[in-house]
């Protein structure tokens, strides 16, 4: 399923820096150093907090603890950012990497969305879009 569109809003961008995925109990409080870096940092960081978990996402960054230096993923930023109304977006990136055998994990923001990937697999990512006609901005 090639991209939904060719406009330079659904162009890609390779992340430079590794990622971490962590997950606390929804009980639990948010660890200073996280509330540190939501509020202060100039990383990337994701917090959502539902019925069934309090889950993290975001930039390496030596400044928090464990389990939030786990950073086994590399991530790949749709350029943004995107009306609401276009459609298949998700759809049109996760097809050629769910073909190619590569899990996903996808967080979507206001402006655009952010397509996380193991590391070992993340060339065999790249190829896979790349192939299925995505765009990557140099």
């Amino acid at each position: 399923m090639p991209p939904p569109s060719d406009h330079p809003c659904l162009h890609l961008h390779i992340l430079p820096k590794p990622f971490f995925v962590a997950k606390l109990e929804p009980h639990e409080q948010v660890p200073a150093a996280v509330a540190d870096a939501l509020l202060k940092g100039d990383k990337f960081i994701s917090l959502t907090r539902t019925k069934e978990e309090l889950s993290f996402v975001g930039e390496e960054n030596e400044a928090l603890p464990e389990p939030f230096r786990n950073c086994t993923w590399r991530g790949i930023k749709v350029q943004g950012p995107m009306e609401f109304e276009l459609t298949s977006v998700a759809a049109g990136f996760t097809a050629p990497l769910g073909a190619a055998g590569i899990g996903v994990f996808v967080l979507a923001t206001w402006n655009t969305d952010y397509i996380l990937v193991a590391a070992d697999k993340f060339e065999l990512a790249v190829e896979a879009l790349k192939t299925d006609g995505w765009r990557f901005a140099e």
